[in-house]
């Protein structure tokens, strides 16, 4: 499977961890940059941002319209569910990011200081290819989405990643992808005994700065430097 193409902030020296940030439905990789720019992450050392740009393809639910979407969504709001969900391309999205993760990796880049978030449908990918993954990650971050293919992951997700950080991050608010099923997906996954934290804000389909602290307080934690 070949890598999707990438954005990228480097570090003035050789990094010593990176984060890669997946987007949502319709954006591309530039929309996370200003909210890269607000991370201070000093104390974790140099460190390389990745924006990987999903395909373009036609989507469903957007009568058919092509896009960049990391998988076809059939149908919006509270009606959609597993039974819509598009396996093959979530799947085909999944490949892809562990082939991001492995040029991560061949870069210089242990697994353990890899941080993969993603927004929207990026945290479901995040979510679905995170888990899955072969190696260990210092840590996953979702936010404003959900956990795709539910039902398999508890016996797809690999035991490297059993006990990977995650943290969830919604808004109470949000049209797009509905609170309770943020909330659904932060339930299925501690019923895993996955290390999984929860937030939520006042919000929409959005993100906030009282959010983007606490995944700054995250990332500072799971990528510490080993003294």
């Amino acid at each position: 499977m070949t890598p999707p193409e990438t954005l990228e902030l480097h570090p003035g020296e050789p990094p010593r961890a990176s984060v890669v940030i997946l987007h949502g439905l319709g954006a591309d990789g530039t929309d996370f940059l200003p909210f890269a720019d607000e991370l201070d992450l000093a104390a974790v050392g140099p460190v390389r941002f990745v924006f990987p740009r999903a395909p373009v393809r036609p989507v469903t639910a957007n009568g058919g319209h092509r896009m960049r979407a990391w998988y076809d969504i059939v149908e919006f709001g509270a009606k959609a569910g597993a039974a819509a969900e598009d396996e093959a391309g979530l799947r085909a999205s999944f490949a892809a990011v562990h082939a991001l993760l492995e040029r991560e990796v061949a870069r210089g880049i242990p697994a353990s200081r890899i941080v993969l978030a993603g927004f929207s449908q990026g945290c479901a990918i995040t979510l679905g290819a995170g888990l899955r993954y072969g190696q260990r990650l210092a840590g996953l971050v979702g936010m404003s989405g959900y956990l795709p293919l539910a039902g398999t992951t508890a016996g797809e997700r690999h035991t490297a990643n059993a006990r990977t950080p995650v943290l969830l991050a919604h808004g109470t608010r949000d049209p797009v992808v509905g609170v309770a099923r943020g909330q659904a997906s932060h339930e299925a996954l501690a019923a895993l005994g996955q290390p999984v934290e929860w937030h939520d804000y006042p919000m929409e389909h959005s993100v906030c700065i009282e959010e983007l602290r606490e995944v700054e307080r995250f990332l500072r934690r799971v990528l510490a430097p080993v003294t």
